[in-house]
């Protein structure tokens, strides 16, 4: 808990600074700022966090304060994307937006994690699946979730709030709150 308060005593100390600069970056045309999202995605340290905090906060649908992006994520669709307050997503996640992802406040997502938005039609066995085209289908992931390393979140899922995915989890559907969920497919193992 410490570590958490130390970021968020320094993010509040240059906040006034960073929202300037969001601003400032947001006159930018949307294409040059990702660009600059993507030339910044693997800068380590405390300027690489803020600077993609700038960016993700232009870019997206509605990013919250205290937002920490690492090193090595990749988001597309940003526009789709609605973040909420103290979120981490730590390296090595995936999160593609294009039907819509939606973060609540409080939310630790651990490194190697895969969040999506669309699957492939695959029912049409006299097609074949890549020529069947996409569903689009908007994920939830309410406050105070904690995704665990490697946890695979996909299409249309809701993980309601309280809910912990354990490492390497699958989760289609939706998770109940308050309960930790594991397993290909995930499935419920406790009540916390």
């Amino acid at each position: 808990m410490e570590n958490k308060s130390r970021g968020r005593d320094k993010f509040d100390k240059y906040k006034n600074i960073i929202y300037l600069l969001v601003n400032i970056i947001s006159v930018l045309p949307r294409r040059l700022r990702m660009l600059l999202m993507n030339s910044f995605r693997n800068q380590n340290g405390i300027p690489g966090l803020v600077i993609r905090y700038i960016l993700l906060r232009s870019l997206t649908n509605k990013c919250g304060y205290n937002v920490s992006i690492h090193p090595g994520v990749y988001i597309f669709h940003l526009e789709n994307l609605v973040v909420g307050d103290n979120v981490s997503i730590h390296p090595m996640c995936y999160i593609d937006a294009i039907g819509g992802i939606e973060i609540g406040d409080d939310v630790s997502i651990a490194h190697s994690t895969t969040i999506m938005s669309s699957e492939h039609k695959y029912t049409d066995c006299d097609i074949l699946i890549k020529n069947q085209g996409v569903i689009y289908r908007e994920t939830i992931i309410k406050s105070n979730v904690w995704i665990g390393a490697g946890a695979r979140i996909l299409a249309g899922s809701v993980i309601n709030e309280g809910a912990i995915i354990a490492s390497g989890a699958v989760i289609k559907n939706t998770v109940e709150s308050n309960y930790i969920y594991g397993g290909v497919p995930g499935k419920k193992i406790k009540e916390r």
